[in-house]
């Protein structure tokens, strides 16, 4: 994930220290030294007055702006002569002199050791997210994989934190799909066990294994079918190869192999054959980068101006076993900072990723040894910081150097062509400032049922993914897109107060839908640029996509007060952009409709019938006795429900026919024309009807898009 430091806040939130950061940070290590004591000054004098009167002690420093807002954390082994470093003039780096003309004040944190004053600058930069430093915000951990030799029955399990519970970690992995590569041919290697303790047990109740061992990717133990022993030595080559102790491993199949030729076990012989060729094929395809066996992580950055890319290798037994860009823009620190910063993050939390035993860096800095420190105690083993400057570790190093500055190139080439695309959008639609904020919505139903709606907004080409909104229709008819719309659009346009409008709203649609934005518009009182995007009509060509007569079909931009849509080129950037952001809006509203149908085989779903209230609900269940006898009810057997009229019992039929139809999604982009706007405007007194359901944030999940986002609604 890439990661942005924030702008400099505007707001007037104060930089007080909660509690909960010193509990934090002096909780997460044992220490003899004396409990962290606050020095804050009570009085404002001038930064050099204060400096003055600082302690010659290890601690943490807070340079704040005349609002008490928080610019810089820091970290320092003499707190005074650190501070008046800064003050002075005597801290020649380039950012030093903007940070001083904006603060106003300086706090510091007395600690016992400059060990402790990093855990609390780390927990400090997290609470108060400071324009001046540098912050790794990707909570996510790594991937391992996991290993319990202590188990009966030894199984690799996916984990992301490594515990100090007696087990084995291998990794990290950097990609889920590494991850799950090297467990598939781990299992077609050594055929561990992969269930649960309760499937595994349910296994053995039957008395008969489950398809894994079927396809040779189980020994069977849950039915007898292996020994302990035989287990134990697939266990062990399991952990050698994933250690990456491939000669060994090669070694110990080579001697069992030998032994089952001399005992006449030639089937056995074979296998074992054959699994060694697997074996070195697979090693084969890493990529060795040293000869060394050490283990190392490797991390080197690229710069332009205040746009910085941190790029880390992880080598394990030579061998690259992955990599990972990190992005930062408006970087205000010198380099040695930046990484001395980035590695105190990454390695924080201590659950997910414990450095290995030696790590590389492209910049000098110095820590005065807090973060080997801190690991040493942390991870119980001692990690050793080294600036490459000359052999096998310079050309690890320069490797990582060139993918940083790859990296850095295609984030700034992206960020020029979304500038393209504004600027085209802005001149081509006749907009009245460049669209950096734009809100998308649709409507989709379900052959005249489940209708709803989804809202996506993106900024500065990319999607926010913490805005997006998903709606229950509640009013409207299914089938009625404009009516559907316009309630969605209600419910928006109420909170714009606590959601500011975007710089341009967008609808998957024509000029109809158009029509209803600029209608719910008028009667809240507001304005804001608004446009449609819909493929051209062509009612002889059964796809939405491809004309008939052969070609795809064109994309219509549509504006309020203009008789003819605005024709893009299709590999124009600007129209590549709406199409993305389009089709996120589609694609968001599909995957709710599909949540709401996979609800068929839940009482819940009787909600969703058309027509039917609670009465009838209640009626149906009694009458045919279970959800599923409703589902498979005919129409004559529907009749025979106390209250349920002919209409009810055909539209009860059709919705079910719907939801156990093959995927049969109806994309309810409406009708494209309109005669004016009277039909639009005749949707003004709909009472709020939808129901918004807000995703998780980022944060909250670590699964990628459409996962982040949250399942619920009312």
């Amino acid at each position: 994930m890439s990661s942005v430091p924030p702008k400099p806040p505007d707001d007037d939130s104060t930089g007080t220290v909660s509690e909960e950061a010193v509990a934090a940070s002096s909780g997460s290590i044992e220490s003899d030294s004396k409990t962290i004591v606050s020095a804050i000054r009570p009085a404002r004098t001038s930064l050099k007055e204060q400096a003055a009167g600082l302690p010659s002690t290890p601690g943490v420093y807070l340079f704040k702006n005349e609002r008490g807002t928080v610019l810089y954390v820091g970290k320092a082994q003499s707190l005074k002569s650190r501070v008046r470093q800064y003050v002075s003039g005597g801290d020649g780096r380039y950012q030093i002199p903007a940070l001083i003309d904006r603060a106003a004040d300086v706090e510091v944190l007395v600690t016992g050791n400059v060990k402790e004053a990093l855990l609390l600058e780390n927990e400090l930069i997290k609470q108060h997210k400071p324009a001046f430093n540098v912050r790794l915000r990707d909570d996510k951990q790594y991937l391992a994989l996991r290993l319990d030799e202590s188990e009966e029955w030894p199984r690799v399990t996916m984990v992301r934190r490594f515990r100090k519970d007696g087990a084995q970690y291998f990794g990290p992995y950097t990609s889920s799909v590494a991850l799950k590569s090297s467990l598939s041919k781990l299992r077609r290697l050594f055929p561990l066990r992969s269930c649960s303790k309760s499937t595994f047990n349910d296994y053995a109740r039957r008395g008969r294994p489950c398809i894994e061992f079927e396809m040779k990717r189980c020994l069977g133990p849950c039915v007898g079918l292996t020994d302990e022993a035989s287990y134990a030595e697939q266990t062990r080559g399991t952990i050698l190869f994933l250690r990456g102790k491939s000669r060994e491993l090669v070694d110990n199949i080579e001697r069992e192999m030998h032994e089952a030729a001399a005992d006449e076990r030639f089937e056995d012989a074979a296998r074992l054959r054959d699994r060694i060729q697997a074996v070195e094929r697979t090693i084969e395809s890493q990529q060795i980068v040293t000869e060394s066996d050490v283990d190392r992580d490797v991390f080197a950055l690229a710069r332009e101006g205040g746009e910085v890319e941190v790029q880390v290798l992880h080598i394990r037994e030579g061998r690259v076993i992955g990599a990972r860009g990190f992005a930062f823009s408006n970087v205000r620190l010198d380099d040695g900072d930046v990484m001395a910063s980035f590695l105190g993050q990454f390695y924080a939390s201590g659950g997910g990723h414990a450095p290995p035993r030696e790590i590389l860096t492209s910049v000098d800095f110095d820590d005065d040894g807090a973060l080997a420190s801190l690991w040493r105690e942390r991870f119980d083993q001692s990690v050793a910081i080294r600036w490459a400057q000359r052999g096998g570790g310079k050309r690890l190093v320069e490797i990582a150097e060139r993918n940083a500055a790859l990296g850095l190139a295609t984030r700034l080439a992206a960020r020029e062509s979304v500038d393209t695309a504004l600027d085209e959008l802005e001149e081509r639609c006749r907009l009245t400032a460049r669209p950096h904020r734009i809100e998308c919505y649709d409507v989709s139903n379900l052959q005249g049922t489940l209708a709803v709606a989804s809202r996506v907004s993106f900024e500065n080409g990319e999607p926010v993914k913490k805005e997006y909104r998903r709606y229950r229709i509640r009013e409207a008819e299914a089938g009625d897109d404009y009516g559907c719309m316009r309630e969605v659009l209600d419910r928006r346009l109420k909170r714009v107060n606590t959601e500011p409008l975007p710089d341009l709203l967008m609808v998957d649609g024509g000029r109809g839908q158009v029509g209803v934005v600029m209608a719910a518009l008028a009667d809240a009182a507001l304005e804001v640029e608004v446009l449609g995007i819909s493929k051209e009509r062509d009612d002889d060509s059964p796809s939405i996509r491809v004309k008939r007569g052969g070609g795809l079909k064109a994309e219509r931009i549509f504006r309020p007060n203009r008789a003819n849509p605005i024709m893009l080129a299709p590999s124009s950037r600007g129209m590549l952009l709406l199409q993305r952001v389009r089709d996120e809006s589609h694609r968001f509203a599909i995957e709710y409709q599909r949540d709401l149908r996979s609800k068929v085989n839940m009482t819940s779903i009787l909600e969703e019938l058309p027509g039917i209230g609670p009465g009838k609900r209640k009626a149906l269940l009694k009458a045919l006795g279970s959800l599923r006898a409703v589902r498979n009810a005919t129409v004559d057997e529907l009749l025979g429900v106390p209250g349920v009229s002919a209409r009810d019992a055909e539209s009860i039929r059709r919705f079910f026919d719907a939801l156990t139809a093959p995927e049969v999604l109806a994309e309810a982009d409406g009708p494209d024309e309109m005669e004016g706007l009277e039909g639009a405007e005749g949707l003004g007194g709909m009472e709020e009807a939808a129901t918004e359901v807000a995703p998780q944030s980022d944060e909250e999940s670590a699964r990628e898009l459409p996962d982040p986002d949250g399942k619920g609604s009312a």
